[in-house]
C-alpha cells in the first residue's frame, strides 16, 4: 500500500473522532487571545502522539512540533481557534453552552482538522524528510493572535525557519470534499472603521430647523460604494460592507418623529492600504457637502479601532482644506444672496 493510499485509510477511519471533537470544541466556544478551555481539549487530543508541545505566553496558543524520520525542510500546517461574540440559535444537539459565544465561522471544524492531521502524520512519521510544525492559533478574529505568535517564534519553532505554510478556510457553500483555490492570494485581510455623524435632533415636520445626521450618513454609504467602484478595477476583489451599529430609534412614544442627532454606522472594507487616503478624501468632500462634519480620525489594519466625527475644527486634518459648518453656511447663504440680487 502506498503512503497515500495509507494516509486517506488513516483519515477516514479517525473521522468519527474528529467530528466528536468538533462538537466538543462547537460547545465550548471562546472569544479572543485567551481560550484556556480550547487549548486544554487540545493539549489532551494531542497527548501521546510524540510531539514537541509548547503553550504560548501571551495568549492560548499552542504550538506542535513532528519531527520526520529523514532530514528535509520544515512546513507549517495552521488553525485557528477562536469563536464569535454570538448567540447561537441553531438548537442543534451540540449547540454552544456559552452564552454570548459561538463557532459560527467554522474554526471549531479547522482546529479539529488540525488535531487530525497531527494524528495522521504523527502515525507515519517514518515517510516524512522534514519536520512539520503544527500552529493552533487564537485570536484570529480581530485579535492579531497570528502576531503574537510570530513575535514568539513559531516559525522558527522546529529549529529552522518552516520553508512553507499552509492554512485551509471551511466554506458553507462549497460540497463537503470539494477543495477550490487559485493562483496568488485568496483571502483578504480586513479594516474596520466605525463612524458617528454628529448633528442636532428635531421633528420630521420641521428638518431645515435640525442638523439632519442621516442624510449625511446616507450619503456617505452611497460614497463609499462609488469610491470602490472608481478606484478599484472591477476584477480586484475588493469588498466594503456597511452596517449600522445601535441606530437609535426614528421615534419613540414620547417624542413620535423625531430625527436622532448621533446615527453610528459601521463599514468593514476588505481593500489594500492605498485605499485609505482615497477614504479620507471622499469622507472630507461629503462632510464639506453637507456642511455637517468636522473632522476624520481614520484607523487602519486588522485591529478594530473606533473613529468618531467630532466637532473639531478641520483646519487641524492634513487632508481638509480650513473650514467649519458655520463659515461654510454663512459662505452658503451669501452666495444665495449675490445670486437673487443679481437675477433681481
Amino acid at each position: 500500500m502506498s503512503v497515500d493510499d495509507a494516509l486517506r485509510d488513516d483519515t477516514q477511519a479517525l473521522a468519527p473522532d474528529l467530528v466528536h471533537l468538533r462538537r466538543r470544541l462547537h460547545q465550548h466556544p471562546e472569544v479572543g487571545l485567551h481560550l484556556p478551555v480550547t487549548q486544554q481539549i487540545v493539549l489532551d487530543a494531542l497527548d501521546g502522539l510524540g510531539l514537541e508541545v509548547s503553550v504560548g505566553e501571551s495568549t492560548t496558543s499552542i504550538t506542535a512540533v513532528l519531527r520526520g524520520a529523514a532530514d528535509g525542510p520544515s512546513v507549517l500546517l495552521r488553525g485557528d481557534m477562536d469563536a464569535l461574540p454570538i448567540t447561537e440559535a441553531t438548537n442543534v444537539d451540540f449547540a454552544s453552552a456559552v452564552e454570548g459565544a459561538m463557532h459560527a465561522f467554522g474554526h471549531d471544524l479547522h482546529t479539529a482538522m488540525l488535531v487530525g492531521a497531527a494524528k495522521v502524520l504523527a502515525a507515519h512519521r517514518d515517510a516524512l524528510a522534514g519536520d512539520v510544525v503544527f500552529m493552533f492559533q487564537p485570536g484570529e478574529e480581530g485579535y492579531d493572535g497570528a502576531g503574537h505568535m510570530l513575535k514568539e517564534g513559531v516559525l522558527e519553532a522546529s529549529g529552522q525557519r518552516v520553508a512553507s505554510a499552509y492554512g485551509m478556510h471551511v466554506m458553507a457553500t462549497i460540497s463537503s470534499g470539494l477543495f477550490t483555490t487559485r493562483p496568488g492570494t485568496l483571502m483578504a485581510a480586513s479594516g474596520r472603521l466605525t463612524v458617528t455623524v454628529r448633528g442636532a435632533g428635531g421633528h420630521g415636520s420641521a428638518p431645515h430647523h435640525a442638523k439632519d445626521p442621516i442624510s449625511v450618513a446616507t450619503q456617505m454609504v452611497g460614497d463609499l460604494q462609488t469610491l470602490i467602484t472608481r478606484r478599484f478595477n472591477v476584477f480586484d476583489p475588493v469588498v466594503l460592507t456597511v452596517a449600522v451599529r445601535s441606530m437609535p430609534a426614528l421615534h419613540a412614544p414620547s417624542s413620535q418623529m423625531r430625527r436622532p442627532s448621533t446615527p453610528p454606522f459601521a463599514h468593514s472594507p476588505r481593500t489594500p492600504r492605498n485605499v485609505s487616503k482615497s477614504k479620507r478624501s471622499n469622507y472630507a468632500r461629503t462632510s464639506r457637502l453637507h456642511m455637517a462634519l468636522r473632522s476624520m480620525p481614520s484607523s487602519e489594519g486588522n485591529t478594530p479601532q473606533p473613529s468618531i466625527l467630532r466637532s473639531t475644527p478641520s483646519s487641524s486634518l492634513p487632508w481638509s482644506a480650513p473650514h467649519s459648518a458655520t463659515s461654510d453656511m454663512n459662505s452658503w447663504q451669501h452666495h444665495r444672496r449675490v445670486r437673487k440680487t443679481s437675477r433681481e
